[in-house]
């Protein structure tokens, strides 16, 4: 028992962390970024399709006091972003939250973590790819008259039999990202211009037709219902920490990471915020909940309202069509660097970790981890699923504020670009409002979640432990364990 205590707590050193990803080579992955792409990546990953269609469930919740959800979410996501910027500085490595634990919970903890980030990204990029066919059809229709069949355009258990599209996407999203970090970036930007611009065009139209008397009746159900739709509303914030994955890819990565992860939470809590008071100001919220349950596009319809024109709701639609296509490249881009350094760990097979010399990155890892997500899109119904995305996203932010306090114990002389206000007082702060937002999620995602973590397990006991680099020499190997036998 004590042996298997001490693989579990082995932690990997902030030294060799640091050395390893200085010594990939030329052949490695390179430093190509700076301050404006990663931002624009931040805010690519979290502006999906969640804005344009959250409305229609959050309002129902808690009426226009959804506009405090949203303050009440990105207060929960702030909170974690703080911890992540500490963390970022001191670890400027990829792997993002997993190897902030590798270097401070221990690898079993970290090997957890990991597999909570695996479930954020590819679900989430699932959940996303099902809808473009859906958008795509209404933009084909619209300007051609042409929609694709739906037995090859809708999920399976929505009338369709294969989502073609959406496995189309995902193909796209993986063939870009194999060809270059550099190519993908400067696309991305592009499409996070359009995506802005459009939520902006919904914004400057939905104002002309804004009644104040809409927000009469501001808190209908109180702050439960506040709460409840700050849990559902969580979603539109996950990805931001898709910035820390690309530590090895930026330029001056500790003063570089913690500047985009807090300018792009910055700036999508204003948009959101924006858009969320356009939309409320244009119609009732009664209507919001009949809508969404007739499975019209929320805003969508305002915009159709408010002109009394079918072509402002179109410009929407292709702006969702972008949106979707950017947010599955940004996701993949994610999951592929986490698993990138679990292979270099040993904890997955060697092969994700091999770099294309001449493109400069994990090519095989790239369309392994884009066949399994468009397998996913295509084939498997996710409406169950989607509460999954939050879920792993608020479990990995408790382990990054863990992460902080246990950093600032074993190593207070690591240099860090940025320390944590108030410390201790936001990393507890961060994990208790995470766990509470966790708590309010439904309890099958409990239960799917659990049954999740319990595959990570057997398979970290099947494969991870066996090849984990940290083997060997035993006597060298820094532990959580002894830091804690060592302080009781």
């Amino acid at each position: 028992m004590g042996r298997w205590a001490d693989r579990l707590c082995r932690r990997k050193p902030l030294d060799s962390m640091i050395e390893e990803a200085g010594a990939e080579g030329p052949g490695g992955l390179q430093r190509t970024m700076g301050l404006g792409q990663l931002t624009l990546i931040g805010i690519s990953s979290v502006i999906g399709t969640g804005i344009f269609f959250v409305l229609g469930t959050g309002v129902p919740k808690a009426g226009p006091a959804v506009i405090l959800a949203f303050v009440l979410a990105a207060v929960v996501a702030g909170l974690g972003a703080l911890c992540y910027v500490e963390l970022a500085g001191a670890v400027p490595v990829a792997g993002s939250t997993y190897s902030y634990a590798y270097a401070s919970l221990g690898e079993g903890a970290a090997y957890l973590v990991a597999w909570c980030l695996v479930l954020e990204y590819g679900v989430a990029a699932s959940t996303v790819a099902v809808s473009w066919g859906q958008y795509l059809n209404e933009v084909t229709g619209t300007l051609f008259g042409f929609t694709l069949p739906d037995a090859i355009s809708q999920p399976p258990g929505a009338g369709g039999l294969v989502n073609v599209p959406a496995l189309v996407v995902v193909l796209l999203c993986s063939l870009l990202l194999a060809r270059g970090t550099r190519e993908s970036a400067a696309v991305n930007a592009v499409m996070v211009t359009v995506k802005v611009g459009v939520l902006l065009f919904f914004a400057a139209v939905a104002f002309t037709a804004f009644d104040s008397g809409n927000f009469a009746d501001f808190a209908p159900h109180g702050m439960t219902g506040v709460g409840l739709a700050a849990s559902g509303v969580f979603f539109t914030y996950v990805g931001f920490d898709t910035v820390a994955t690309a530590s090895e890819e930026v330029r001056d990565p500790r003063r570089t990471i913690p500047l985009a992860l807090m300018l792009t939470l910055a700036a999508v809590t204003a948009l959101y915020i924006l858009v969320s008071v356009a939309a409320l100001g244009a119609q009732p919220a009664a209507r919001f909940g009949e809508q969404a349950d007739a499975g019209e596009a929320v805003l969508a319809q305002i915009l159709r309202d408010v002109t009394g024109a079918s072509w402002p709701a179109l410009v929407l639609s292709a702006g969702v069509v972008v949106s979707i296509f950017s947010v599955v490249l940004v996701t993949l881009y994610g999951q592929t660097r986490i698993v990138f350094s679990m292979a270099r760990d040993g904890l997955v097979p060697q092969v994700f970790r091999r770099v294309d010399r001449k493109r400069h990155t994990p090519v095989r890892n790239t369309w392994f981890v884009g066949s399994l997500v468009g397998g996913l899109a295509a084939f498997v119904p996710l409406r169950y699923l989607a509460d999954l995305t939050s879920m792993g996203t608020l479990i990995a932010f408790v382990a990054v504020a863990a992460a902080v306090v246990v950093l600032r114990r074993i190593a207070p002389d690591a240099p860090r670009s940025y320390r944590v206000p108030l410390y201790p007082v936001v990393p507890v702060l961060s994990a208790v409002s995470c766990l509470y937002l966790a708590w309010l999620l439904p309890g099958v995602t409990w239960t799917l979640f659990g049954c999740w973590l319990a595959l990570a397990a057997v398979l970290y006991l099947c494969f991870g432990h066996r090849h984990s680099k940290l083997r060997e020499p035993a006597g060298q190997v820094e532990t959580a364990k002894a830091d804690v036998e060592a302080g009781a």
